[in-house]
């Protein structure tokens, strides 16, 4: 493990422990996690969101499971299928608003030599309505990508970041057309007059990243850079801050505690939680259990109870004051013949604020 890793890994321990002495000092009982009921189909690159008081998981990567889409009922705890994604994909972008989900681009499988693989980007974009469970076709994204991040401010869905296919190459092999370019396209989707508009790109072109909105302002967390396959990428701790009324990006704000890729992620009370993601590096294949939280109105971290398995490709959400972490792949995407993902679905209770 290199020195920088070991460091890493010190930083956040000690981190942890001081968490939990705090809470103690001030006699509160630390945050403990919970099980729930557990997902019908485990699976990684699972992506949630909340809509209606319930929590929705849509996606997958295997095989014949892709575009799978479940809705959770915390009043009952259970799950129950819904009509799948009108076109299958993995790595899609997605955001709630007005009750109803939006999903951007994503990944397809193609046909090759022996059988299927994934990663040809798609330009779609879709809105699903949970109370009528149906599907609807949008303008298409501009361009193709997946691996982005969607979010919504004043009634505008902004699709940012991704991965995308190098310019002027056909890769051959296992994966033809690969999204092998992180990239920083920033557009905006209007879904009042169904139109899309370029805006400013991000600074640090990325995928697989991490993201949310507090006070109108998208922050776009980690992630990974270069491209989008992790063994030739390296994860990223920028956090970069939009501006969607000026069109602007500001100055990098505290970085992340731990960097990484790939896992989930939701917003609550102010604060942006980021949980789970993986790592590869020549030494190390990993999955992160790491629970971090960041709030832009002061600038800072905060370190929270680790999960109870490393995960990514984990979908998560909040409904009312309890986070959702549900499935997720408990090591790292390029550990291909040991892939083993998880029904756990864990939930923290966060103080309201």
């Amino acid at each position: 493990m290199s020195w920088a890793m070991q460091r890493m890994l010190a930083v956040v321990a000690t981190a942890s422990v001081v968490l939990l002495f705090t809470a103690a000092a001030q006699g509160q009982a630390p945050s403990r996690w919970v099980k729930l009921a557990p997902f019908p189909e485990p699976d990684e690159e699972l992506y949630g969101v909340a809509a209606n008081g319930k929590m929705y998981v849509l996606g997958g990567f295997a095989g014949g499971k892709m575009g799978r889409v479940y809705e959770y009922d915390p009043a009952t705890d259970q799950w129950t299928p819904k009509k799948p994604m009108a076109r299958p994909v993995h790595h899609q972008a997605m955001v709630e608003y007005r009750g109803k989900i939006y999903v951007f681009g994503g990944f397809v499988n193609q046909p090759v030599s022996g059988g299927l693989a994934g990663w040809e980007p798609v330009d779609n974009a879709w809105e699903y309505d949970p109370a009528a469970d149906s599907w609807k076709a949008l303008a298409p994204l501009p361009d193709k990508r997946g691996s982005a991040v969607a979010a919504e401010v004043g009634g505008k869905i902004y699709v940012i970041g991704g991965a995308i296919p190098q310019p002027n190459t056909k890769e051959t092999g296992v994966y033809p057309n690969r999204p092998a370019r992180a990239t920083g396209t920033n557009q905006m989707y209007d879904p009042a007059t169904n139109r899309w508009e370029s805006r400013s790109p991000m600074p640090t072109a990325r995928n697989h990243a991490f993201a949310g909105v507090v006070n109108g302002k998208i922050y776009v967390i980690g992630g990974r850079v270069g491209h989008s396959f992790i063994s030739v990428a390296s994860n990223t701790d920028v956090v970069e801050e939009y501006d969607p009324a000026t069109d602007s990006w500001g100055a990098i704000k505290a970085r992340m505690p731990t960097p990484r890729s790939g896992g989930g992620y939701t917003t609550y009370g102010g604060r942006i939680y980021t949980a789970g993601g993986e790592l590869q590096t020549p030494q190390l294949l990993a999955g992160f259990r790491a629970l971090e939280a960041y709030e832009p109105a002061t600038n800072t971290w905060s370190i929270l109870p680790a999960m109870p398995l490393p995960r990514h490709g984990v979908a998560a959400a909040f409904v009312g004051n309890r986070l959702h972490l549900v499935s997720g792949n408990i090591v790292s995407g390029g550990a291909p013949d040991t892939q083993v993902s998880t029904a756990s679905h864990d939930v923290l209770e966060v103080p309201e604020k």
